[in-house]
């Protein structure tokens, strides 16, 4: 497990593109075999990658957690980008295909990761934070989650919203999570832009061709940064910080957030006209 700490606004503003990603960009989550996260102290989320490429993986504590196991008292949730998998939690099993869902709430002690296909394993992505009240474990498929088209393509952001974790869908403490899939031809995430001071955010661009690039925007939106990032890599995004992006080729991506509420609609606009 990696700890990254909180840089102020300051800090980021001094930045050069080594120390961005250094910073914020997660480059390294998704290994064959093993369970990686990146502890962040916004929010204290947590942001990981399993994949039980040759057989099962089981969530383990860690140590700067100091607790017994590592649910204890906290939640997590779980969205797969790969091949078909389970999710066995206390004993109960749940099927998850590409682009479903498991929240798992506190006090969950066995998390077992697994493959259906070694050819073609599960590619979970973990999400987890600090948890103050119990919810029950549950299962969604992309189906379940409501999809929302937005955009259009005469603005390239022709995309499909599917939300998962939050006050209208899957109950958790503090945990909001979803993904978004862009249209053929559409590149454009997440804009207009927009803040949200009472939540961090991470994304996790997935489904990126090998070949092709995701340009990240961040920073004060009269204060932008940016940074290139590859297929299966994910950026941590301060409260302060817009979070959009544009593709060299349609794309994929996870978002999820934590912090005061879980209304997604809590958010402060950008105007584009008022981006630097």
């Amino acid at each position: 497990m990696q700890i990254r700490f909180e840089s102020s606004r300051k800090e980021v503003s001094q930045m050069d593109t080594a120390a961005l990603r250094e910073n914020f960009l997660i480059k390294n989550i998704f290994i064959n075999d093993q369970i990686n996260f990146v502890y962040t102290h916004y929010d204290r989320v947590m942001i990981g990658g399993a994949i039980p490429a040759t057989g099962p993986l089981t969530l383990e504590t860690y140590g700067p957690l100091k607790a017994e196991y590592f649910l204890e008292r906290r939640e997590i949730g779980i969205i797969n980008i790969g091949g078909k998998g389970q999710v066995k939690a206390d004993g109960a099993t749940f099927e998850i295909s590409k682009l479903g869902c498991v929240y798992l709430g506190k006090g969950t002690k066995e998390v077992i990761f697994s493959s259906e296909n070694q050819a073609d394993p599960a590619v979970f992505y973990l999400l987890s934070s600090p948890a103050h009240q119990t919810f029950p474990a549950t299962l969604f498929t992309k189906e379940d989650a409501a999809p929302t088209t937005m955009g259009s393509m005469e603005t390239s952001n022709h995309r499909t919203i599917y939300k998962y974790i939050h006050a209208a869908g899957i109950q958790s403490a503090q945990l909001v999570m979803g993904l978004t899939v862009l249209q053929t031809g559409s590149v454009w995430n997440t804009l207009p832009a927009h803040v949200h001071d009472r939540r961090m955010e991470a994304y996790c661009y997935f489904d990126v061709p090998a070949n092709q690039r995701i340009l990240h925007l961040m920073g004060e939106p009269t204060e932008t940064r940016h940074l290139w990032l590859s297929d299966r890599q994910a950026i941590i995004s301060p409260p302060w910080s817009i979070h959009s992006g544009c593709g060299t080729s349609s794309y994929s991506f996870i978002w999820g957030m934590a912090g005061e509420n879980r209304d997604y609609t809590d958010m402060d606009a950008v105007a584009i006209t008022d981006l630097r």
